[in-house]
């Protein structure tokens, strides 16, 4: 049962094989078909078919091996075709590789091909010298052709090519500058337009410099030189260093700030810069202090040293006080500390290694320095525009602007040998053409006159003055750094009222001020003649100024009195009475006299009063013309303490009602003779024995008024006052009043005393002439 049931299932496995083969084989087509869709898409590839025979073929390979069944005839005929049209496909495959494009590729070269091929548009050829902003490099005598081409001198190509040809001459001079050579290169650079490189020459000194710090004196040198002839140079040139020092400390670059600072010192030492820079790079870097900061100080204080020792030892002792303080507070690096140590020893050998100037290099001449005062923390502009090329519309007027200013400076006018090396033309054209220069600069200059409204040499003079007084040790050496600069005469006023204002501005009078002053009115006369004029100013304006300001100026100008450096005449501008003085004034008086008693003593400053050569200069001080005024003086004068210079006055208003009596009757007499004269000579015995008897008894009349008054007054002084409103009095007359009148009754009475007898000295006269005109009737 169960081997015929075997057996069937054979049977009908075998007639499924047997049918699935006939269906398999009815068409190869059919079969690659069946195949490709039975087969995933990895067994569909190719590389099967080109070994000669399919997966399917394999499968049939494995059965066989397996003894399930033996390969017919059929099936190695199929594997054969199999294999031939395998063979067919890969070389149409293949074939298709190496074809030509598709036909739509065809289409587009088709339509393509009898066009023309594109014409590639050619640049524009431009300049090598116009390709960037650096330039191309061109051989020299390339370019000398170029230039010679080029017939517009004005145009922008030939300006191009000077503008390169300066900037590469300005860089390979600044680049091969020593000691030894440091002549010959200032005069090739001056050859140059540095006008108008100046820009790039500046740009080559501080790249030079950072570049090789150890010649950091030989460009200081080239720069005080430059700076003696065209200070505005000189000028950029420290402003682009402080801006590099500035920004170097932003951003906490030592080596920056350590090449700026060096460079800085030597400026200062070839008196380039002012040395209150050097005192605010110090402050600054002391302030805060760090390792860094501190070294960078250190080397500062090692180039500048000596010369800040010379002219400001205030400041450069403030400076060793603080490395000291930092040294103590030990919260530095000990590399730092032993730094500091070094530099105190170096300060004790008096900086013999490091000179203010090395030798050789001291070649300005110091009435030709230009020291330029820039602080530190203002607000400067690097003008970078000045580095890059720009057209000048004006190229050729300034350039023979500068080749006038060259000879002026080379003197190649005189000498004409330095034009042979540079231009082909001889000597005699060039002296020529100087002379038609200056003739032409001399004109423009007689028609030509700049006024500068805008004061800011003024601002710029004052601010220097001031800076020399405050970093000066003593008065001496402030008079010698202020006659050191060589100011103009016109700037001698403006120097002395600097002075003044120095003086107003401090809290308390200095005697420095006053000494100052006096040095300079010992010196030459226009400043005694100056400081002259300002007292007569000062004393008109006095009501403008502070009560603190005004007692300097007044302490001031005693001392300028009490050491004779100006004279006493300018005392005429002050009339004491109550109508001509203000309380400004007052006090202003007040405060002088005083000070000059205290330093001459009250004698000797009675006497020079009593000094009959300066009574004419003295009337409006020690009034005598009006009763009035000298009373005011007398109460003035006593009222600040100093009533012993009013004896005179005192005398002279006691004996002001005789005097104006005798004046009178003078007068009178004078009338009386002028009118005896013009009348008859032929007069009776009679009339003149009554006019002498009329005479007589107007004498009597007068003597017995006399008489009267003088028992009035011993009435009047015989009442004596209370103590207590003595007492009163007495405490009145000590108190200060800052020139404010007090009117002291007992004073008003002399007063009256002479308005009565001018009452009745015009009644007498009135009588006399009565009793002539009686007698001239008879």
């Amino acid at each position: 049962m169960k081997s015929s049931v075997v057996q069937a299932k054979r049977s009908s496995s075998n007639d499924r094989y047997e049918s699935g083969s006939r269906r398999r084989s009815s068409s190869p087509e059919d079969r690659y078909q069946d195949r490709e869709r039975s087969l995933s898409p990895r067994d569909r590839g190719y590389s099967d078919r080109s070994r000669g025979y399919s997966n399917r073929d394999r499968y049939d390979q494995d059965q066989s091996r397996n003894g399930r069944y033996e390969r017919s005839d059929d099936a190695r005929e199929r594997d054969r075709y199999s294999s031939r049209r395998d063979q067919d496909y890969e070389y149409d495959r293949r074939r298709n590789r190496r074809s030509p494009p598709s036909r739509k590729s065809e289409e587009r070269s088709e339509d393509q091909a009898p066009a023309e091929p594109p014409v590639k548009k050619k640049k524009e050829e431009l300049d090598p010298i116009l390709t960037r902003t650096g330039g191309a490099y061109i051989p020299p005598a390339k370019l000398r052709m170029m230039q010679e081409q080029i017939t517009d001198k004005s145009s922008l190509a030939y300006q191009r090519m000077s503008w390169e040809a300066l900037k590469k001459s300005l860089n390979g001079l600044i680049n091969k500058v020593n000691v030894s050579n440091i002549g010959n290169i200032i005069q090739e650079l001056l050859q140059e337009n540095i006008v108008r490189g100046r820009g790039q020459m500046a740009r080559s000194i501080l790249q030079a410099q950072t570049a090789s710090p150890i010649f950091t004196h030989v460009y200081a040198a080239v720069v005080a030189i430059i700076n003696s002839k065209f200070p505005q140079i000189g000028e950029l040139i420290l402003r682009r260093l402080i801006l590099n020092f500035r920004k170097g400390y932003r951003r906490n670059d030592k080596q920056l700030c350590l090449t700026a600072s060096k460079f800085i010192a030597h400026l200062i030492n070839q008196n380039v810069a002012h040395e209150v820079l050097a005192l605010e790079i110090l402050t600054l870097l002391l302030e805060r202090p760090t390792d860094d900061s501190v070294e960078v100080s250190i080397g500062f204080i090692k180039e500048s040293g000596l010369k800040l020792t010379q002219v400001s030892p205030r400041g450069i002792n403030a400076i060793f006080e603080r490395l000291r303080n930092i040294l103590h507070e030990s919260e530095i690096d000990k590399r730092v500390q032993y730094m500091i140590e070094v530099m105190f020893a170096v300060r004790k050998d008096g900086f013999k290694d490091h000179p203010v100037i090395p030798e050789g290099l001291d070649l300005v001449e110091e009435e030709d320095q230009f020291t330029h005062m820039l602080p530190l923390e203002d607000d400067y502009n690097p003008e970078d525009v000045l580095n890059v090329f720009k057209m000048d519309p004006n190229f050729l007027e300034n350039e023979e602007k500068y080749k006038t200013i060259k000879k002026e400076i080379l003197d190649e006018g005189d000498s004409g040998s330095d034009d042979g090396d540079n231009d082909g033309e001889g000597s005699d054209e060039d002296s020529d053409d100087a002379d038609e220069d200056e003739a032409e600069d001399g004109e423009e200059g007689a028609k030509m006159t700049i006024h500068d409204k805008t004061e800011i040499n003024l601002v710029a003079f004052r601010r220097t003055i001031y800076l020399a007084i405050q970093s000066s040790l003593d008065f001496e050496e402030c008079a010698h750094k202020l006659i050191k600069m060589d100011f103009p005469d016109s700037q001698t006023k403006e120097l002395c009222n600097m002075i003044l204002d120095c003086c107003a501005q401090q809290r308390t009078y200095e005697k420095f001020f006053g000494l100052l002053a006096g040095r300079f009115c010992l010196l030459k006369k226009e400043y005694m003649e100056a400081f002259e004029g300002i007292f007569k100013e000062q004393y008109d304006t006095i009501h403008r100024l502070e009560t603190n300001k005004l007692r300097n100026v007044a302490k001031m100008f005693a001392h300028l009195l009490y050491t004779d450096s100006i004279p006493w005449s300018v005392l005429e501008c002050i009339h004491l009475s109550e109508e001509t003085t203000t309380s400004s004034s007052r006090i202003f008086v007040k405060i002088f006299f005083q000070e000059l008693c205290e330093y001459m003593g009250l004698p000797k400053l009675n006497a020079r009063l009593k000094d009959l050569t300066l009574q004419p200069f003295f009337e409006g001080l020690l009034p005598m013309d009006n009763p009035k005024n000298t009373r005011f003086a007398i109460n003035f004068f006593t009222s600040i303490g100093l009533g012993g210079l009013t004896d005179e006055l005192r005398e002279h208003l006691k004996n002001a009602p005789k005097i104006i009596m005798t004046q009178k009757q003078n007068v009178g007499s004078s009338d009386s003779s002028a009118g005896d004269s013009s009348s008859d000579s032929e007069s009776s015995s009679s009339g003149s024995d009554s006019s002498s008897s009329s005479s007589s008894s107007s004498s009597d009349d007068s003597d017995s008024h006399k008489r009267k008054k003088t028992s009035q007054k011993k009435n009047k002084h015989s009442h004596k006052t209370p103590p207590k409103k003595q007492a009163y009095q007495e405490e009145r007359r000590k108190e200060p009043t800052d020139g404010k009148r007090h009117k002291d009754r007992s004073d008003d009475r002399p007063e009256e005393r002479s308005r009565k007898s001018e009452s009745s000295s015009k009644h007498s006269l009135h009588s006399r002439s009565s009793h002539r005109s009686s007698l001239k009737s008879h």
